[in-house]
């Protein structure tokens, strides 16, 4: 399935790639988090586009990393910042005089966090304010996009779906620090950002983006259900489920990613404060309903693709992890006009490729990245 060279498919069953192009083109992008998983995709299509982007973020944490694997340390403007040093994420902003920010650094791990709360919440909710606060001194307009993830929500083991109005929350230090980060976004844009009712506004207009579980090529974290399998997989071992029938809101990274490009175009579109109003705000970015499955599932799938076996590891005093979790996404459709292009098994199966060529030198892991977007 061929989607031109910066498509995205929208509901219209157009393909629109021109706007993207012509916003990014030769922009200032920021990413925080640039070394990471998701970070490094991103990084990668901005370059696609034409944009400049410069990076801050800590090392990258995995050995080896996708970051690593694209050379992006030669592409991008790269910079080493922990985001919870308010005085040097400031300055940095400062410096670049961003258009666009895009904000993924992150202690993105449930079971890291019950290790270390403290890291986690002012990771995630200092360092947020810590970016907003150097978005805040601009004297430019800027586009924000504030990434958290569907785990914000207070989660009740609902069937129904979760959409951007229900409460937030969190059980562990991760879904809790998400939770206060969104409630963090929306005192900054309520308090210095939004339109006021005298019809002055500051130039920065900020919303947040709530993704699902991600998958995808160049993915090799610890303690993550894909970069597991392949690892297992690799080393010809029986891979081990530790939450068999948790279900989760499977999508490939590319869908949240270009939901982020889409939701800062349409920010700078914006004419009017009602208009400012209905996209400098939370939007969840899922998969269709289909694509949330199960743990098991998911093994299964990757398994079709690449051969091997799996058994059930759950472990007895397990930490406690949500079991039922998936998103409504109707608000993205209606706002935005944007909606997931591949199904699940078109996710697991561009995702376990994107191992397989690696492992087999069939492609450098620039090519294939390329291809995909």
């Amino acid at each position: 399935m061929h989607h031109g060279k910066y498509g995205i498919k929208l509901a219209s069953d157009a393909y629109v790639m021109n706007p993207l192009e012509a916003y990014y083109k030769n922009k200032q992008v920021l990413i925080t988090g640039h070394t990471g998983f998701k970070g490094s995709w991103l990084c990668e299509w901005l370059l696609e586009l034409g944009a400049n982007v410069t990076g801050a973020s800590l090392p990258p944490n995995t050995t080896p990393s996708l970051f690593e694997q694209l050379q992006l340390q030669k592409r991008v403007k790269h910079h080493i910042v922990d985001i919870r040093d308010s005085d040097e994420i400031i300055t940095l902003i400062e410096d670049i005089e961003p258009d666009i920010v895009f904000h993924l650094a992150a202690q993105p791990l449930v079971r890291y966090s019950y290790d270390e709360p403290i890291e986690t919440f002012s990771t995630n909710v200092l360092g947020t304010a810590h970016v907003l606060e150097g978005v805040r001194a601009l004297k430019k307009r800027c586009e924000v996009v504030i990434v958290t993830t569907d785990k914000c929500y207070e989660n009740t083991e609902q069937e129904e779906p979760y959409n951007e109005n229900d409460r937030m929350g969190g059980h562990d230090p991760y879904s809790a620090s998400k939770g206060a980060t969104e409630i963090v976004v929306a005192s900054y844009r309520r308090s210095f950002f939004c339109p006021s009712k005298f019809g002055k506004t500051h130039e920065v207009s900020v919303s947040s983006a709530r993704a699902g579980n991600v998958i995808g090529g160049g993915d090799w974290a610890s303690d993550r259900i894909v970069p597991d399998c392949i690892r297992m997989l690799n080393d010809n071992k029986q891979i081990k489920i530790r939450n068999a029938i948790a279900t989760r809101p499977w999508q490939h990274v590319l869908e949240p990613l270009g939901g982020y490009l889409l939701l800062a175009l349409r920010m700078s579109q914006a004419k009017t404060p009602a208009e400012l109003h209905s996209v400098c705000t939370g939007f969840n970015f899922g998969p269709r309903p289909e694509s949330t499955r199960s743990v098991k599932d998911l093994v299964e799938e990757v398994l079709t693709y690449w051969p091997g076996t799996w058994q059930d590891g759950t472990e007895k005093n397990a930490l406690h992890e949500a079991h039922l979790l998936s998103l409504c996404i109707k608000k993205a459709h209606k706002e935005l006009n944007w909606q997931p292009v591949w199904r699940f098994q078109e996710a697991v199966e561009y995702t376990v490729n994107w191992y397989k060529s690696v492992n087999d030198n069939t492609m450098t892991p620039t090519q294939l990245t390329r291809q995909q977007i």
